[in-house]
Formats: structure tokens, C-alpha cells, sequence
């Protein structure tokens, strides 16, 4: 045996775990949730084939809300992270006296255990004894208490606040690792030629930092769009559905219900969106790295 055919089955040899975990972990569930959408499982005994049954119930005025909101509940919420994310990075990054402090208190929403904070929001949202209902009354905003999970509007919003609040630290560490990897010559260049801080952030920070957002915002976007225990926990997707999302309905559809059929159906469908996602961040580094090389 040759040296490269020695050389190719070691290297097939090392790629040997992670072919297995891929095909294990991730293709065999993928391939079964698949076939599984074009039947009508359930607890019953018996499975029939169903062909495009399942996929043409879910296609209706309903659950084409539930795809918008969706969309615009990821939407804000990614967003919002990374706008203060961003902000808060440049703020870490900031050559002040205790940021190494600063740093530390951003940690806490990542460090508690979700679900802990999860529950810390409810009793927070609570209208006769939450915080923030309280703290409206006495600054004279309301006249009585204000149960935020109970009303549609608010009960959306406060779920994307308690997302944005647990999903701040990760975007803010992130982008303060981006940031201090820019090379310090362009900012001493630039401080040289007589350039304001803002005029170094918007002409050299923000571009440099474009290939970095791109990332983040594509990690947050696939970790917001399935986001299960912030709605769960705070919600149920209530009241009245106003913050069902896609994964909630596919969880009550599945679980609650125990139409199997139909909840792999809309797993497949979240799955599809997740893929486009992900094409067109491909599409977009790709085109960005060539741009570079040029």
C-alpha cells in the first residue's frame, strides 16, 4: 500500500466519530421526522401513509399567523440584541477605569440557569405583585395594576424582553472578542491624522465588524427562532395564541396532542426556514471573503 492511500484511509479513520455522531445524532432523526410527516401517527396502534395530508392542513390562515409571528418575534428580538449587544461591547471595550468589573456583572443573565430567570420575569410581570407593575403605579403611569402576561400586546413584548435579556451577555462577549482583535495601528493611525472617536468607530470599527454581526446575528437568529422555554415557561403561547410561535405549536401539536404526523410536519417546515437561513449566511460570508481577497 502506497503512502497516499495509507495517508487517505487515516484520514477517513479520523473523520470516523464525527461521520458517526452526524449520521447517529443528526441524519437518522432528520430522515425519520421526514418520513414520519407523510403519516398519520398517533397512539394508536396503527400508522397509515398519509402522503401530503399533513402538510396541507398546516397551510391555512391560522398557522400563517403563527409563521408571522414568529418571523417579527425573532425579528425584534435578535435586533435588539444586537444593537445593545453592540452598544455594550463598545462601552466593555472602552479604555475606563473598572471595565474589567463591568465585564464580570454582564455575565449574570448567562450564568443563572434559564429557567430560573425565566421564572424571575414572571413574578417580575406579574400585575398584583410584580416589580414592574408596581413601580408604574407609584411613578403614577397607571392607575391600577398591569398584568403583562394575561394581555396579548404586552404578553408578546415581554417575552422578547425576557429573550433579549438572556441572550445580551452571549452577543456582547462576542463582539467585544471582534472588537479587541482589530489591529490597534488603525486607530492609532487614525488618532494621528486627527479623527474624532465616533468618526474611528463608524469608519473603522462598524466595517470591520460587519463579518463578526453577520455571525452572531445568524447564531441568535437559529437560537431565537427555536425558542421553546421563554414562551413555555412565561406563556404557554397564550393568551389567546398571541405568542404562539412555531416551535410552541409544533410542541402542542406533538406533544399536547399526540399527532405525531402533523407535529413532525411542522418540525420539517422549521427546518426548511432554518435551512434557507443558513443558505443565504453562506451566500453572504462567502461573498464577503472573496470581496476581501480581491
Amino acid at each position: 500500500m502506497d503512502a497516499r492511500k495509507s495517508a487517505v484511509i487515516f484520514a477517513w479513520l479520523l473523520l470516523a466519530p464525527a461521520l458517526l455522531y452526524v449520521l447517529t445524532i443528526v441524519a437518522y432523526p432528520l430522515v425519520d421526522t421526514f418520513i414520519l410527516s407523510f403519516t398519520d401517527a398517533s397512539l394508536k396502534r396503527t400508522t397509515e401513509w398519509v402522503g401530503w395530508a399533513n402538510y396541507e392542513k398546516i397551510f391555512n390562515a391560522s398557522f400563517a399567523e403563527v409563521i408571522i409571528r414568529t418571523f417579527v418575534w425573532t425579528f425584534f428580538s435578535v435586533a435588539i440584541k444586537m444593537i445593545i449587544g453592540t452598544f455594550g461591547a463598545t462601552m466593555l471595550n472602552a479604555a475606563v477605569p473598572g471595565r474589567a468589573l463591568f465585564r464580570v456583572l454582564t455575565m449574570p443573565p448567562w450564568i443563572v440557569p434559564m429557567a430560573i430567570g425565566i421564572f424571575m420575569w414572571g413574578w417580575m410581570y406579574n400585575g398584583q405583585f410584580g416589580m414592574i407593575s408596581g413601580m408604574l403605579q407609584r411613578a403614577g403611569f397607571t392607575d391600577g395594576p398591569i398584568a403583562f402576561l394575561a394581555q396579548g400586546s404586552t404578553a408578546f413584548w415581554a417575552t422578547i424582553i425576557t429573550d433579549v435579556w438572556i441572550g445580551v451577555p452571549m452577543v456582547t462577549l462576542y463582539m467585544l472578542a471582534a472588537m479587541q482583535a482589530i489591529p490597534q495601528d488603525l486607530y492609532e493611525a487614525a488618532w494621528t491624522d486627527g479623527a474624532g472617536r465616533f468618526y474611528r468607530f463608524r469608519r473603522i470599527t462598524l466595517p470591520l465588524l460587519v463579518p463578526s454581526m453577520i455571525t452572531m446575528s445568524m447564531l441568535s437568529l437559529i437560537a431565537t427562532f427555536n425558542s421553546f422555554d421563554i414562551i413555555w415557561i412565561l406563556t404557554q403561547g397564550g393568551p389567546n395564541g398571541e405568542t404562539t410561535t412555531m416551535i410552541i405549536d409544533t410542541y402542542r401539536t406533538a406533544i399536547g396532542s399526540k399527532k405525531y404526523g402533523e407535529g413532525a410536519a411542522r418540525a420539517v417546515l422549521i427546518c426548511i426556514f432554518l435551512s434557507i437561513f443558513c443558505l443565504c449566511y453562506f451566500r453572504v460570508t462567502s461573498r464577503l471573503a472573496s470581496g476581501e481577497k480581491q
